[in-house]
């Protein structure tokens, strides 16, 4: 029996399956959802914020004591600046302002991950410093983008889809004048590592020493090196944390 025409047609099938199977998997990956969830916020962004109003830059990558920190989207106005942090997430959240942890659950599955007000706040401390600006015209906004949806109370900052354009928009009190706009924008394009793969690459590898607990770290405040010290009485005596040497002066603390 000649199976040539039944080989024929596997490989036609093939050509195509395999690369469809590929592109569905690259869609499923972290990478992948989040580049979509950023995408549909500057679609968002774009329809609905004028440009002229609300300058944007998007993918800031800024340089801080203890590495770097990338930021998704900033949106600089007469307003205030408005420092945008996107979850490409389905399922249920649940999660609390001041909770260090925020769940997202499928069915009987859950899954942490980092409260994303607190992830922003980094943002905010290192747009603070790099701009010189009074901490209260930065404000901080999560957008949930991908289906989720929550099933606690959140703050009003923190919005699913395009929600995050009305919170920006409910700000109306000028804060700035049109050429501090423009000389903050300036300021933080000039600041700015350029936008491409060398740098993600460079974030990430700074990511991997900050999660690596024997590499040596810096304090997000003040820059001194944090040194690892041990907890002398109390319920918690014995365990071990990274405390800034420049204590008492400063006294950040990060857990081991």
């Amino acid at each position: 029996m000649d199976f040539t025409p039944i080989i024929a047609q596997v490989l036609k099938v093939a050509i195509w399956l395999v690369p469809l199977m590929f592109l569905l998997g690259l869609l499923k990956s972290p990478w992948a959802k989040g580049h979509i969830g950023e995408l549909l916020v500057r679609l968002f962004a774009h329809w609905q914020l004028d440009k002229q109003t609300y300058r944007r830059l998007h993918n800031v990558t800024l340089p801080t004591p203890d590495g770097t920190t990338q930021i998704d989207h900033v949106f600089l106005s007469r307003f205030g600046i408005f420092v945008l942090e996107t979850k490409n997430m389905g399922g249920w959240i649940f999660g609390g302002e001041h909770q260090a942890q925020w769940t997202q659950k499928f069915y009987k599955k859950s899954f942490k991950f980092q409260n994303p007000l607190r992830q922003n706040y980094k943002h905010l401390k290192a747009l603070e410093a790099t701009l010189g600006i009074a901490p209260e015209h930065l404000h901080s906004v999560i957008t949930f983008v991908g289906g989720s949806t929550f099933k606690t109370e959140m703050p009003v900052n923190v919005t699913e889809g395009a929600g995050f354009i009305r919170y920006i928009k409910s700000f109306r009190q000028p804060v700035f004048s049109e050429a501090e706009v423009y000389a903050l924008l300036r300021a933080l394009q000039e600041s700015r590592w350029a936008p491409t793969l060398a740098t993600h690459r460079e974030h990430v590898q700074n990511l991997k020493r900050r999660s690596d607990p024997t590499a040596e770290r810096k304090c997000p405040k003040c820059g001194s090196l944090l040194v690892i010290r041990t907890v002398k009485s109390g319920a918690k005596a014995g365990q071990q944390f990274w405390g800034c040497s420049g204590f008492p002066k400063c006294r950040t603390v990060q857990s081991l």
